[in-house]
């Protein structure tokens, strides 16, 4: 079980990642404003919020990847706890306030991973 944490774990990080990438570089670009369904003025109107969005998403990544390379079985597993239940958090409050879509594209996998870890 604790390989499929692993796996479920660095997964949501890549997750964060590409999510860092698409809100820091590409929020103006065409395949941000399709991926986040954007119209160009207002990616353009929004595009400091969404770099500053894209910052956190790399802090969640760091922090995922730092529980990864501390050893998800001893001395990781906290920081992996506390990241992944960040990660739920946030995909509960973005389904709740922009889309149900963020739920499941961010808080179950970070759920799964987390149960995974929970259960190893």
């Amino acid at each position: 079980m604790l390989i499929a944490a692993i796996v479920l774990a660095a997964l949501v990080a890549l997750l964060h990642v590409y999510f860092l990438v698409l809100e820091m570089f590409f929020w103006t670009k065409p395949l941000g404003r399709k991926a986040f369904g954007l119209k160009a003025d207002f990616a353009e109107q929004s595009k400091t919020l969404a770099a500053n969005q894209g910052l956190y998403n790399g802090f969640l990544a760091a922090g995922l990847l730092w529980g990864l390379v501390q050893d998800a079985g001893s001395a990781g597993r906290p920081w992996l706890v506390f990241f992944l239940g960040c990660v739920i958090v946030a995909g509960v409050y973005g389904a709740l306030t922009v889309s149900r879509k963020i739920l499941f594209v961010q808080g179950v996998p970070a759920l799964l991973a987390l149960a995974a870890l929970l259960m190893a």
